[in-house]
């Protein structure tokens, strides 16, 4: 039996799995290209997964576990800030993750683990079922959504934003008045970067939870 295959495991795979996924995104698994970063023949990931869907639930997973989780106990608007950073932070790290978390039949333990915490959080703060439902469906769609508009930008707004607004707008800014204002004054600055919008969104919508939770 051929080295590498006996150094193969669950964790191997996993690891070689999310890395051809952060490089060439989701579509790019596939039995046969997983086993060949390997060094090994596709036949062999059966031993350890028993198709592509267990491994799409293990990388998911796997995803999760790299969240912070939000703690007992500390104040539920500062938890709930830091774990929405930490999703972004790792959405950013794994683009084509930001589909795939919640659309698992199978959940793993790191998935049940984090929205096990996150209602726990907000629960011991007196929150209603119903209200921690409603919070944590906020919360998500809100830095799902944020993360897909950033990494679909064309360009980096940090180091280019002014010179793209510019050359947009170079030849129709009198079309566009409210727009050129916003551009010139605002998103064209060299200070402006779209990922500092996230801080902002995020503190209206906790500020918004606070008030309808009191």
């Amino acid at each position: 039996m051929p080295e590498a295959q006996l150094r193969l495991s669950r964790e191997r795979i996993i690891d070689a799995a999310q890395k051809l996924a952060d490089t060439n995104g989701a579509p790019a698994l596939t039995m046969r290209s997983i086993a060949k970063s390997l060094g090994v023949e596709a036949m062999s990931l059966y031993h350890h997964f028993a198709n592509k869907d267990e491994i799409l639930d293990a990388l998911v997973d796997s995803v999760f576990s790299e969240i912070t989780l939000p703690q007992k106990g500390a104040p539920w608007a500062e938890e709930m800030r830091v774990r929405a950073q930490s999703v972004r932070e790792v959405l950013l790290r794994h683009h084509w993750a930001v589909g795939l978390l919640d659309s698992r039949r199978n959940p793993g333990p790191a998935t049940l683990r984090h929205h096990d915490h996150v209602i726990g959080c907000l629960r011991q703060e007196n929150f209603s079922i119903e209200q921690a439902a409603h919070t944590f469906a906020t919360l998500d769609s809100y830095i799902y959504g944020f993360v897909l508009q950033e990494i679909s930008l064309p360009f980096n707004t940090a180091d280019h934003g002014a010179d793209m607004f510019a050359e947009i707008l170079s030849n129709t800014a009198d079309d566009y008045p409210h727009l050129t204002e916003m551009a010139t004054e605002y998103t064209a600055r060299l200070e402006y970067d779209f990922a500092d919008e996230f801080e902002w969104g995020l503190s209206l919508i906790l500020d918004a939870i606070a008030r309808r939770h009191t």
